[in-house]
């Protein structure tokens, strides 16, 4: 139904012509934006805590290798030593630690 027409005050729509009306409204409200909410993450504070560490010597573990690759005329250069302060991390006494389980469950 064209959206200019009117019907007359005694009478009901059709189920078409209400299906059009509603269709053409659809139409006009494109600038709707979708949200999606991020998944909760249902892991425990310890089990995150291990997982960081973890991550963090994979990482450390790839810049020790990165270090490793580069030519010798790069060995003197910023990054170079921004790589060698990385490597030089000890992260091995935090793979060591067992944060506490809290509320009297330790």
């Amino acid at each position: 139904m064209p959206k200019g027409s009117q019907r007359e005050p005694g009478q009901a729509l059709s189920n078409a012509e209400r299906q059009a009306r509603y269709r053409a409204r659809q139409a006009e409200q494109t600038s709707a934006t979708i949200r999606y909410r991020r998944p909760i993450d249902r892991r425990t504070r310890p089990q995150r805590w291990h997982d960081a560490v973890a991550e963090l010597l994979a990482l450390q573990a790839n810049y020790a290798a990165w270090a490793d690759a580069l030519p010798d005329a790069l060995r003197v250069t910023a990054t170079a030593e921004a790589l060698q302060a990385i490597v030089g991390l000890d992260l091995s006494d935090r793979a060591d630690i067992q944060p506490p389980r809290g509320y009297g469950r330790d």
